[in-house]
């Protein structure tokens, strides 16, 4: 009976363990178990997206500025060519020029014009505005004159100007006290080119003459004085060199600091400017060689 017992017992412990062995298939090389994919889920850091790199930001726009400049007319050709210049290298800057005798654009800023850089064709129209001058010039103490702004820009030539083919055949200042000439064209005494040429003819004692002789017309500007010369309305006229070349004259004589003093155009930015920063950035830019080029090109030199 008990070996019986002990048979049975054994049986029993075989089949449970013949059971366990076909319900449990060995884990292949290489492959983990359920329970070891778990613990690697369970250890395995979280994936983190990378970190992208920051977006290069544009540079901001420049604010748009609307920079007015005064100028003389003798300027005009050269500033305008400038002007397509500069807006390469100061895109958000529109400059807006006002070419005129100096005289009238000092009386212009004077009476309240929106002027942000005045560039003159001769010291005294600055020094009218500048309180820094002397009293003797700048007579009604007017200070318009930035501080540290006032440069000597340019300089320019007077000289005696024809027209085409010479008719009346003047050759020299002198030839204009002689019978050659009818009829001569200068600029108004309130301009800087009638000022010059007033001085000229003064050294050479002849303005009373030709003035009593009915021998002068006059322009308001340079350029109306060039414009008579160009369609020989006159036989000659007494303009900058500048000019001459502009408007293609044939030049046959040119003055001398014995006949009239130098010939400087003063710059400067004002203090009523509105854009006083983009206006001496502009006068900066006006003394690069690539402008120095332009300026030479027609006949100017730097002081």
């Amino acid at each position: 009976m008990k070996r019986k017992l002990i048979a049975a017992v054994l049986m029993s412990a075989m089949t449970v363990s013949l059971m366990a062995g076909c319900g449990s298939k060995p884990a292949e090389e290489g492959t983990a178990s359920p329970a070891e994919e778990e613990s690697t889920e369970q250890e395995a850091p979280e994936e983190t997206p990378e970190a992208e790199a920051p977006e290069e930001e544009a540079a901001p726009a420049g604010e748009a500025v609307t920079l007015n400049v005064f100028a003389a007319a003798s300027m005009t050709e050269t500033l305008e060519k400038i002007q397509g210049m500069y807006a390469d290298v100061a895109p958000d800057v529109t400059l807006v020029f006002n070419f005129d005798s100096s005289g009238t654009l000092k009386t212009q800023i004077e009476e309240g014009a929106d002027c942000d850089l005045f560039i003159s064709a001769a010291q005294k129209q600055m020094n009218q505005l500048d309180i820094s001058a002397d009293p003797e010039v700048n007579e009604d103490g007017l200070d318009f004159v930035l501080e540290g702004s006032r440069i000597d820009l340019l300089e320019n030539k007077v000289v005696l100007a024809v027209p085409d083919g010479n008719p009346a055949g003047i050759e020299t200042f002198a030839d204009l006290g002689t019978d050659k000439l009818s009829l001569l064209a200068l600029g108004n005494d309130d301009v800087p080119v009638g000022q010059y040429s007033t001085e000229i003819l003064t050294n050479l004692n002849l303005l009373s003459s030709l003035e009593s002789a009915g021998k002068i017309t006059y322009g308001s500007n340079v350029k109306e004085v060039t414009t008579q010369v160009s369609e020989a309305t006159a036989d000659a006229g007494i303009i900058y060199a500048t000019d001459a070349f502009s408007a293609g004259l044939t030049v046959v004589d040119q003055a001398d600091e014995t006949l009239c003093k130098r010939v400087v155009y003063p710059a400067a930015v004002l203090k009523t400017a509105q854009n006083q920063e983009a206006a001496a950035a502009f006068l900066d830019y006006l003394t690069t060689d690539d402008c120095t080029a332009v300026f030479e090109e027609v006949g100017f030199t730097r002081p």
